[in-house]
């Protein structure tokens, strides 16, 4: 059985492995994955222990943290009775993150920790060009560009050229930002390994991060997508704190056909 929820547009597939008839493995991951011969979505998110997670990029890569993933697989947790309280932590990339599943709405808040910025790299060129920058990770690597203006022909263009870039020998996910006010966000995101995202938990937090550390915003701040609205705050250690919705989509049974498809792959 595999729950195929959303977070702003961005949507994962979600599992137990003991529950799948099939080993994991990128290739599966890309069949499963695939809009028009799998089930099709963002990644897959997977059960590691009791509260552990692994997540999977479309192309079959891993990731090692997601904001919207994270609150996916918290709200799959407790709705699956596979925890009992509402605030919990879940380990993902080696460390632990608290969440809270709230129960006045279907919104998740999660602890993305606190950024680290590489002060050694400022600007990267692209196309010839210098590109101012702020690359930092929030447990997976972000490259913020900010911009007077937002195009997504520009991010077309430039996502796949900064994802890989030399400057992230491990790929980057991208981020255009645009600071609207001093609580105002509004960005276009590439991610690594699945392209361009409706919405990002961990990229509304990288643009935030930026902002706050350039002095241009307040310590809570709303982030503007394509998919909708993500709330960030920055507490008094500098963590990062994050709450938006989850929606559940469907309860999925794969069809014995896509079974034997994904068995035959290595």
């Amino acid at each position: 059985m595999l729950t195929r929820s959303h977070g702003l547009g961005n949507d994962y597939l979600v599992a137990d492995p003991a529950e799948l008839p099939f080993a994991v493995s990128p290739q599966r991951v890309r069949r499963l994955c695939d809009r028009h011969v799998g089930v099709g979505s963002d990644g897959l998110l997977l059960l590691e222990g009791t509260r552990g997670l692994r997540i999977l990029n479309p192309d079959g890569s891993e990731a090692e943290k997601s904001g919207n993933g994270l609150r996916i697989f918290a709200r799959w947790l407790f709705d699956t009775r596979r925890v009992d309280a509402r605030s919990f932590t879940i380990r993902v990339g080696g460390a632990e993150a608290a969440v809270t599943v709230h129960a006045d709405d279907a919104t998740v808040t999660v602890d993305m920790g606190r950024p680290t910025f590489r002060d050694d790299l400022s600007a990267i060129q692209v196309d010839g060009r210098q590109l101012a920058v702020s690359a930092l990770s929030i447990g997976n690597p972000h490259c913020v560009i900010f911009r007077q203006e937002l195009d997504v022909t520009e991010l077309r263009r430039l996502g796949p050229l900064v994802e890989h870039h030399p400057a992230f020998p491990n790929r980057t996910n991208m981020q255009l930002a645009h600071v609207a006010d001093r609580r105002t966000v509004d960005l276009l995101i590439w991610e690594r390994g699945a392209g361009e995202t409706r919405a990002s938990g961990s990229s509304s937090c990288a643009v935030v991060a930026a902002a706050y550390r350039a002095g241009l915003v307040d310590t809570e701040v709303t982030a503007r997508m394509p998919g909708g609205e993500l709330a960030v705050r920055v507490d008094a250690q500098g963590c990062l704190w994050q709450r938006g919705p989850v929606e559940e989509i469907a309860r999925i049974t794969l069809s014995p056909e896509l079974i034997e498809h994904l068995q035959a792959l290595p």
